[in-house]
């Protein structure tokens, strides 16, 4: 199946290595170690290897030894991405530069006194957004909606090492109770953002074409963005070089009840992402439900 089981790969003692190099050595000397690291998941994760591949060979059309190549520079990437967000919670934020790209679309939302919804994606680094609105003055609440089904192991340690997040969670529940949160917030003039690029087993899911390629994504944020009237914004937090990270922030238009359209706005949203950071595609799974068990 094209869903996601909620959790990553990794160890506790593996980023206690990671965290003991950022402090003592610096961030690049971590990106240093990464090279072993990504060559391990190149040589041995084969699930993850099938679907990253899949997508650089049959969505990007790229030759056979460039699928291979950015293969590995993916796992490299997404390394960065996670000891940077590591870097920035633990009080390294002055070490990176940021650019901000539609941050009038963030300014009017919140002039709107609505409240609003974020929709972003398993692109890029959206978990350092928080550092980038305290950077830009921006003072407003944002609420992440999502499942706590992440390793607590790892969560549990990087709690002692990084900086209490602001940013609230909203945790997905079979009652629905985090409807009433949603809206609570919303309430508020707080920001909700999901993800939107992710479902679960169970759960109710929408089609449409992503790279050409018919796709299953979670219906949730797509029913409540185009129910609850409130401003829709796609968000996402792009890596650079040298330390810098780049923030879009787009607008949506949302038609009451009509998730399919929102959803195919959000498609060609992300596409356009991809197009500018194709190794910045961060879902190791079988997303287009292509592969062979």
């Amino acid at each position: 199946m094209s869903q996601w089981d909620g959790k990553s790969k990794g160890t506790v003692l593996g980023y206690k290595i990671f965290v003991f190099l950022i402090q003592k050595a610096g961030v690049k000397a971590a990106y240093v170690l990464l090279y072993f690291v990504a060559s391990y998941y190149f040589l041995f994760l084969r699930k993850s290897n099938k679907a990253i591949s899949y997508y650089f060979k049959e969505r990007l059309q790229y030759s056979y030894f460039k699928s291979k190549a950015m293969v590995f520079k993916s796992y490299y990437t997404f390394g960065q991405t996670l000891i940077d967000k590591i870097s920035i919670s633990a009080g390294m934020r002055n070490k990176f530069t940021y650019e901000f790209d539609g941050i009038e679309v963030l300014k009017k939302l919140l002039a709107e006194k609505k409240g609003g919804v974020l929709i972003s994606a398993h692109v890029g680094n959206f978990e350092i957004a928080e550092h980038f609105f305290g950077e830009i003055d921006l003072d407003f609440q944002i609420n992440l909606v999502t499942t706590d089904l992440e390793h607590s192991a790892i969560k549990n340690y990087l709690e002692t090492v990084t900086q209490k997040p602001t940013v609230k969670f909203i945790i997905i529940k079979e009652d629905l109770s985090h409807i009433f949160e949603i809206n609570a917030a919303l309430a508020n003039n707080e920001l909700v953002c999901f993800t939107g690029d992710r479902y679960f087993e169970g759960t109710k899911s929408l089609s449409e074409k992503l790279l050409n390629k018919e796709a299953d994504f979670p219906a949730g944020p797509f029913l409540i963005a185009s129910r609850l009237k409130v401003p829709v914004v796609f968000v996402y937090v792009m890596k650079e070089p040298n330390l810098h990270y780049h923030l879009y922030a787009r607008e949506a238009e949302v038609k009451h009840r009509d998730e399919k359209a929102l959803l195919r706005e959000y498609v060609k949203s992300v596409e356009s992402i991809l197009e500018k950071y194709p190794l910045q595609w961060f879902n190791y799974f079988d997303f287009w439900n292509q592969l062979k068990k």
